[in-house]
């Protein structure tokens, strides 16, 4: 079962070896349908959207594989799968280069004004240059401050390079000195990256410990000149802080491209100027989305063919490859 379409490539690939029930849209399904048509599949391919709690998982009595059309997984209860023996595979490293690409987007939008000034292009204001028509702020030489330096916060400190920017980032571990070197980057404590980035670019799964990690505290120590650009998870962030942040002009202004209650905005939120906001776009190109479909459609056959699956999260690593 597909809780909703994906790229036909994922989908044809499956049917050359089973039966495959797609939902196609344009709704969602509710809550009860997608509990109903769990009860008699042997692998669900899941959204983020999806809760795969372990009502769901129960539900599910033949399942052998939750394969989520994501590279991140919070949404799944992978304990209680491993538990039943379920295997839960994700959709890592792919979409690196897209979600560089759209956090970029995002700075050179917010930063410079575009989506302002465009909607007053638009409204036929223009009336001509002016020397101080929508000032925005220089990006070259900046400091750009990267939370989370795995593979898209190093696609992104790439990008930044050709801005000649200076890198610092956190990360929950140091990264080796070659790896520094290669992008200019310094290792800092949390609260130094937040007190001198000018951007900061948050690239960290959402975990117990990272949930509302960026809150009154980190945002009150950021200067009043400062970005903050999201495209991990959207509660990583307090969002009702940050948009009291930005009402009250605090910060300069932020990039969004993913929400604390996803599809929901914080009241008020896109009433702000200084803020561009993106409906959770960051691997929305059409080779990456197609390379999602065919890795996910692959996990499937793997594991219904009894093999285990090549994309197995790292939780399941241990259990099913190590055996422990």
């Amino acid at each position: 079962m597909i809780t909703y379409k994906i790229p036909d490539p994922g989908i044809e690939l499956l049917k050359k070896h089973f039966l495959v029930d797609v939902h196609e849209g344009p709704g969602f399904l509710t809550r009860e349908e997608l509990m109903s048509k769990i009860t008699d599949a042997d692998a669900v391919v899941t959204q983020l959207r999806d809760q795969v709690d372990r009502e769901f998982i129960d539900a599910g009595k033949r399942l052998k594989i939750i394969a989520n059309y994501a590279v991140g997984y919070n949404n799944i209860d992978v304990e209680y799968a491993t538990r039943k023996n379920i295997y839960v595979t994700h959709t890592p490293g792919v979409l690196t280069e897209a979600t560089a690409d759209i956090a970029w987007a995002l700075i050179l939008a917010v930063v410079r004004r575009v989506v302002e000034a465009d909607r007053f292009t638009r409204q036929g204001k223009f009336e001509g240059w002016k020397p101080e028509l929508f000032l925005g702020y220089d990006i070259y030489g900046k400091i750009l401050g990267i939370l989370g330096m795995g593979r898209i916060g190093q696609a992104v400190a790439r990008r930044a390079l050709g801005f000649g920017m200076k890198i610092i980032y956190h990360n929950r571990k140091r990264l080796p000195e070659e790896i520094e070197r290669k992008y200019n980057a310094q290792y800092v404590d949390l609260e130094v990256l937040f007190r001198e980035a000018d951007i900061v670019s948050i690239h960290t799964p959402l975990t117990p410990e990272t949930y509302h990690l960026v809150d009154e505290k980190l945002l009150s120590l950021m200067k009043p000149s400062a970005f903050l650009i999201n495209t991990s998870r959207g509660a990583v962030v307090n969002e009702r802080k940050l948009y009291e942040f930005l009402k009250e002009g605090r910060i300069a202004g932020a990039g969004l491209d993913v929400y604390e209650h996803e599809p929901m905005l914080t009241p008020g939120l896109s009433e702000l100027d200084n803020v561009v906001l993106l409906p959770h776009i960051g691997s929305a190109t059409i080779e990456t989305r197609t390379r999602m479909a065919i890795m996910v459609a692959e996990n499937v056959i793997a594991a219904l063919k009894g093999s285990i699956p090549p994309n197995i999260v790292p939780e399941q690593k241990e259990v099913f490859i190590n055996g422990k």
